[in-house]
């Protein structure tokens, strides 16, 4: 028996500035209760309409004045959330109701509804930091780029990192999710698979410097020391060759939330960043800023992400 939906209760509380938060839009405040920018949809294909895409917050619906946009989508101008949802998504009304009742729930009061469109509103305006609202968790796929880098299919589903092949900003890319201290989703990392510019893609807004790629894993070992390298392939390679206390800093930089992050979980940091001079003079500088961390020689002309299982336990391995 399908399952029943009430499409007039998620219509009535689920948020419109909600669901576009959690696709990573990015829109403007023109006036109160209104947002306007660039349009998100998949069948927007004109380069020339860059402002088309409004929302009303108050009345929860969207528009796009686009005429490619809107002879796309049969020659509708906008609609509901469920109809957002609908088209980002490709799928059905009901699909997309079935997937916003999993997303939110689909209870709360107009009085709610309008609170929080107000501060998404304002957080536009005053360019805050988005509200802690997880984004939505794609749909990843196997794919060859991954064991062309020397990612076994199990490490791969450990991390849940896998190709997106469906529509918006991280279509055609590897994505790895990136988890908060406490395991909570709060991001992806779009690697490119075709030699396209910027080879990673953070969602806008998306603040690396606050999170530590495999934290909450590594943290979960109660090993009391972890293995500190630089990017997300790193950190794969060397879980894979047996350390599950790995940790990636997303960069050769670490910030003061991360340092805290690090020390406030580990005894002893070893530092196992890209042998060039760059990742040589960066751990050096993390050595300094970490009393007590510990330098892990990568040859010269290698980084780890190039070495093998049994080459990293050779230089892992404690005198």
């Amino acid at each position: 028996m399908s399952e029943w939906v009430d499409f007039a209760a998620i219509k009535r509380s689920v948020e419109i500035v909600q669901v576009l938060r959690r696709y990573r839009v990015r829109l403007k405040a023109v006036g109160k209760n209104h947002l306007r920018g660039s349009c998100p949809l998949p069948t927007h294909g004109s380069p020339h309409s860059r402002e088309s895409f409004q929302v009303d917050a108050t009345k929860n619906v969207w528009s796009c004045h686009s005429a490619s946009c809107c002879q796309a989508r049969q020659g509708k101008v906008g609609g509901n959330v469920l109809d957002l949802v609908a088209c980002m998504e490709s799928c059905s009304i009901r699909e997309a109701a079935l997937r916003l009742k999993g997303w939110t729930d689909p209870v709360e009061t107009s009085r709610r509804q309008k609170e929080l469109a107000s501060k998404e509103i304002r957080a536009v305006e005053e360019d805050l930091p988005p509200l802690a609202l997880l984004p939505f968790r794609l749909r990843l796929e196997w794919h060859p780029y991954l064991e062309q880098r020397g990612i076994e299919r199990q490490t791969a589903a450990a991390f849940g990192v896998g190709y997106y092949a469906g529509r918006g900003w991280m279509q055609g890319r590897v994505a790895f999710p990136i988890q908060d201290e406490q395991g909570q989703l709060v991001g992806y990392a779009g690697r490119s698979v075709d030699g396209r510019d910027p080879r990673y893609l953070f969602p806008p807004g998306f603040r690396k410097s606050q999170v530590v790629f495999n934290l909450y894993r590594a943290a979960a070992t109660q090993a009391g020391w972890a293995i500190v390298v630089e990017g997300f392939f790193d950190c794969l390679k060397v879980h894979q060759a047996g350390y599950d206390n790995v940790v990636a800093l997303m960069g050769v930089s670490a910030s003061p939330r991360q340092s805290e992050l690090l020390r406030s979980r580990f005894g002893e940091l070893l530092l196992m960043l890209d042998g060039d001079e760059a990742g040589r003079q960066a751990s050096a500088a993390l050595a300094r800023k970490w009393p007590g961390a510990r330098i892990v020689a990568v040859p010269r002309t290698r980084q780890p992400d190039q070495l093998s299982s049994r080459e990293i336990e050779e230089i892992l391995r404690v005198p």
